[in-house]
């Protein structure tokens, strides 16, 4: 079976993260996307990211009735900060008849190579890219990319964090769920940031 781990923070999970994972297992050979629930992303600061278990419980509310679109908690049981190579090595060792793929933007892919033990990552693994604004897809011969034309919508989690600080709406950004979890929870209410 041929699975695309999608890793990151989820912070929120919203809707362009959906539509990217549902367009994935619907036009593409692989049959499962994974959302991989980063504790501690090395490349983020602490400080922003809501309670692991809490994104988490985000995730699953998101794509509660999706067969073919799981979330993960692999991460929560591993070393912190996240690294890939870490994972990618587990997940192998407890799964060793499923071929894992790294699902990611474009902008994702632009620094893959500053990340742990890259040239592993690289050469055992495919990458299956979707274009993020502003980030074109750039590879080289070190690269198994397959370009995913998903439609995009330029949403991010800090837009969200940001709206929600401020007291605003989230509607239509994320699914009613995750919203209703959100605003009852008063998640993020206190985290006003600079967007990035």
């Amino acid at each position: 079976m041929k699975i695309a781990l999608y890793f990151g923070s989820f912070n929120p999970i919203h809707n362009g993260h959906l539509i990217i994972a549902s367009h994935v297992v619907q036009f593409t050979d692989i049959q499962e996307v994974w959302f991989v629930v980063s504790p501690h992303n090395p490349f983020k600061n602490a400080k922003t990211l809501l309670n692991e278990n809490h994104r988490l419980n985000l995730v699953r509310t998101a794509i509660e009735g999706e067969n073919k679109i799981k979330a993960s908690n692999v991460e929560f049981k591993l070393p912190k900060p996240s690294y890939t190579i870490n994972t990618l090595a587990y997940l192998k060792e407890k799964h060793p008849t499923k071929d894992f793929c790294i699902l990611l933007g474009s902008d994702g892919l632009q620094n893959i190579e500053n990340w742990k033990n890259a040239e592993t990552i690289l050469r055992e693994h495919q990458l299956y890219v979707y274009e993020r604004p502003g980030f074109s897809i750039i590879e080289n011969n070190k690269m198994r990319v397959t370009k995913i034309n998903a439609p995009l919508l330029d949403i991010s989690s800090t837009h969200i964090r940001n709206l929600l600080s401020e007291g605003k709406s989230i509607r239509y950004l994320v699914p009613d769920d995750v919203r209703e979890e959100i605003e009852n929870n008063a998640y993020y209410k206190s985290t006003l940031e600079n967007p990035s």
